[in-house]
């Protein structure tokens, strides 16, 4: 999906209550501002003492980091070094440290922006709020606790971490799930192959894909409320403060939904989130979502296999019931829980499906880039139809029409 205003803006399914599937593409979250300092604690001390842990957590260095640490959360910090232990990490600092509260008697809390980066998947580090209580101890400061301070969470606090690497790709696990994550490093690899052999090797070309044990832990991962996730399966989502255009770097898996699909259809979530990734640099705030889900889409079913009435059941029950569209979807109609969505992504996933197939997958490639690249225009629709015509040859009303015509002539019967 696009990067949007919205933290939750963009987004991609098939619904499992469908007979399909349910993906969600976030964009990256901007970070907010933090709080001026305040006044106690030697700034020196605290940027030197979580310089200290943090090395201390890049390298695995227990020795070090419980040096970091008072004498009551020594112990701990053992666990949090083996939960990290399979985590390859090119980068890892606390960023802009607040001291709150007051400090005296030898306690303080610090908040701060933990940024990670994993070995050859991050241009950009993730980040994450945290909180940290220190103690005066032995005559220095000492870390005494960590935790969240709000919004997502890293993979690490939810249990130990197993790593699956594949040929493309690279999956993170905690322990437990119903998925198998070498299983899911082999979905990923043909993933990568599938879309760079329809968009090309102007990508990364490799994932990174996180799969926690629960779904609670899924929604963790992404700081929403469990229940409203149920039915989606993966999500893809870009590191918090990057660039709004950097490549979309985790697809994070709901284990309890991804678990419940077919072979194939766990092969065409994870297909429809790499063409995210791979996609991210040309899709733009102005990119209509029926282009970029349905593109995801499209690729995603591609040599499966599967009928159009197969990908689109919704859609065909609709259409052999009178109920024609009249419209392409509009960017509302994809929101998660929206009427209807199930069959938004099958006509989202037909209109690419025309164009691929009444004009070829290249053009239907150059299209979607010449979309991203013409700027958002005077008006969304004028310049869509601008570059409909450029590169297709045909107006954004006869396209529609050409499309109900399509739903028509395939589903009707």
């Amino acid at each position: 999906m696009l990067p949007a205003a919205a933290p939750l803006s963009r987004r991609g399914a098939l619904l499992l209550a469908a007979g399909g599937l349910a993906q969600l593409s976030l964009p990256p979250a901007a970070p907010a501002p933090p709080p001026a300092p305040a006044a106690g604690l030697p700034g020196a001390a605290v940027t030197a003492l979580l310089a200290a842990r943090a090395t201390a957590l890049r390298t695995h260095d227990g020795a070090a980091l419980t040096a970091t640490s008072t004498v009551t959360a020594r112990a701990g910090q053992f666990g949090l070094l083996a939960a990290l232990a399979a985590v390859p990490l090119a980068g890892l600092e606390y960023r802009s440290p607040v001291v709150s509260g007051s400090v005296a008697g030898g306690a303080a809390t610090v908040t701060a922006e933990l940024a990670v980066r994993i070995e050859g998947h991050d241009g950009y580090p993730a980040l994450f709020a945290r909180r940290l209580t220190l103690a005066e101890e032995s005559g220095g400061w000492r870390v005494a606790g960590e935790e969240t301070a709000g919004g997502a969470v890293p993979l690490w606090d939810l249990g130990a971490v197993q790593a699956a690497a594949g040929a493309h790709c690279l999956v993170l696990a905690t322990a437990g799930g119903p998925a198998a994550p070498a299983a899911l490093a082999e979905v990923g690899d043909r993933a990568v192959t599938a879309v760079s052999a329809v968009w090309g090797g102007g990508w990364a070309g490799r994932l990174l894909l996180e799969l926690p044990a629960t779904e609670e832990q899924f929604a963790r991962l992404l700081d929403v409320p469990a229940a409203d996730w149920t039915e989606m399966a993966a999500v893809t989502t870009a590191a918090a403060g990057a660039p709004r255009q950097t490549p979309a770097d985790r697809v994070l898996v709901n284990p309890d939904a991804y678990g419940r699909l077919s072979a194939v259809g766990r092969q065409v979530v994870t297909t429809h989130e790499a063409t995210h990734v791979a996609t991210r640099a040309d899709t733009r705030p102005w990119t209509p979502l029926w282009l970029s889900e349905g593109a995801a889409d499209w690729t995603g079913y591609l040599d499966t296999g599967r009928t159009p009435r197969q990908i689109a059941p919704e859609l065909a029950r609709a259409v052999a019931a009178g109920q024609l569209p009249s419209a392409l979807p509009a960017d509302a109609d994809f929101a998660a829980g929206a009427p209807g969505i199930a069959r938004t992504y099958e006509l989202a996933w037909l209109a690419c499906d025309l164009i691929a197939r009444r004009y070829g997958p290249s053009k239907l490639v150059a299209f979607y880039r010449a979309v991203g690249a013409a700027g958002e225009g005077a008006g969304r629709e004028q310049q869509l139809d601008r570059v409909l015509r450029a590169e297709l040859g045909t107006g954004l009303g006869e396209f529609t029409g050409d499309w109900v015509a399509e739903a028509h002539r395939l589903f009707a019967a």
